[in-house]
């Protein structure tokens, strides 16, 4: 156990969960989930133990929306405190549909809608989900 002045080894260092979000955008428009917060997010969640980051995003979009999407790449990453004293480590990817079908809304949130990509910033959602989304809009309409 290290002395109280002495930092951590990495063994002994806080630990803390990941959360892997997608962003998903079809003719301009993102989906989003409203959370028990009453916070717009991004679809994903908890990266699971054995579980490799494009997965866990994947099985948590056809979970969350029954979606099937093709993690492109990652697009950032923060750290967010979901509420007093439990912060997550937040890791977006832009996602390709691999088909259009028909969002619908696991028991997971409150609501899904699909957004303008002009409404996002009015949006109360956190910061690095808007910058997620106005990256991966910025690289779709590049690749036009």
């Amino acid at each position: 156990m290290p002395s109280p002045m002495s930092e951590p080894t990495d063994n002994a260092a806080y630990r803390f969960p990941v959360s892997v979000k997608g962003v998903v955008i079809r003719d301009s428009r993102v989906i989003l989930l409203r959370n028990e917060r009453d916070e717009w997010e991004l679809p994903g969640g908890k990266l699971e133990v054995g579980e490799d980051p494009e997965t866990s995003v994947r099985r948590e979009i056809l979970e969350e929306l029954h979606l099937a999407v093709r993690p492109a790449r990652i697009l950032d990453s923060w750290v967010y405190e979901i509420r007093r004293g439990v912060p997550v480590l937040i890791v977006t990817y832009g996602c390709a549909e691999l088909s259009r079908g028909t969002a619908q809304l696991s028991d997971e949130h409150r609501e899904f809608r699909w957004f303008d990509l002009d409404g996002v910033e009015a949006l109360n959602m956190p910061l690095g989900y808007k910058r997620s989304i106005a990256n991966w809009a910025d690289s779709l309409q590049a690749s036009l």
